[in-house]
């Protein structure tokens, strides 16, 4: 199980996960379904502030795409790379909330790794945790649904393609997220993976087809996926990326 975790964490923060809740500050990830709950609120009141976002609706679509892209990315690729099943159901998850844009840190109460089917991952990470967690983002602040799950895909993607371009094997990947929205159809209109390669450096980026609205935030920047852009722009601006061997979010 250590060696799991070790190897996740390997692949940079995003991938991190604590085990046991030690000090102050962590947030139930099942409070989070609740729409009415406090911590529900604090989590978008965080990054209303971070970020300085404009309006209640923006925050939530914001928040769901960078949480899809953090809190639940552990367990698809340690799916992907091992075949194991990391315990994301959302009453064995809490998180950090960070003075800054995202999440501080993602914690397990149980550790928990064992074989499984792709069947249970999409249940634990999809059905059970980010679509209900999209929901109740719907009902709290009003955002639109189709734009809520496009953060849900958005950030599921994101789970491959960053490791992609952090030394994890390519093919492996690419084949591993086919198979995972094979599993989950409920995401396959939002946005597309694209395999790029230049000179030796190859990898996986999305393409949006909905919008989290962070350009509207006080840092009024759009995400390198944003639908905003052209296809041609963000495959071109992609290309650039990959050449000099940064990894965007």
């Amino acid at each position: 199980m250590r060696d799991v975790f070790a190897r996740l964490a390997s692949f940079g923060d995003r991938y991190r996960l604590e085990t046991g809740l030690t000090g102050e500050g962590w947030l139930a990830c099942d409070r989070l379904l609740d729409p009415g709950s406090d911590e529900l609120g604090q989590v978008l009141e965080a990054e209303r502030t971070a970020s300085g976002q404009v309006s209640e609706h923006a925050t939530a679509l914001t928040v769901m795409a960078v949480y899809s892209g953090t809190v639940t990315a552990s367990a698809l690729l340690a799916w992907a790379l091992q075949d194991v099943l990391v315990d994301m159901r959302p009453p064995n998850v809490a998180i950090r909330l960070s003075p800054h844009h995202g999440f501080e840190a993602v914690a397990l109460r149980e550790p928990e790794v064992r074989p499984g089917s792709l069947d249970t991952l999409v249940s634990w990470v999809l059905n059970e945790h980010l679509l209900p967690l999209a929901q109740a983002m719907r009902t709290r602040t009003r955002a639109g649904l189709r734009q809520l799950n496009g953060g849900v895909a958005h950030g599921c993607a994101a789970a491959f393609c960053v490791a992609s371009r952090l030394g994890a094997d390519v093919d492996v990947l690419h084949a591993a997220y086919r198979r995972f929205l094979a599993a989950a159809p409920v995401l396959d209109p939002l946005g597309e993976v694209v395999r790029l390669r230049e000179g030796e450096r190859e990898g996986l980026f999305y393409l949006r087809r909905t919008c989290c609205l962070y350009y509207t935030s006080a840092e009024a920047v759009k995400c390198s996926s944003c639908c905003l852009d052209s296809v041609e722009d963000r495959l071109a601006a992609y290309r650039r990326v990959l050449a000099a061997g940064v990894v965007p979010h």
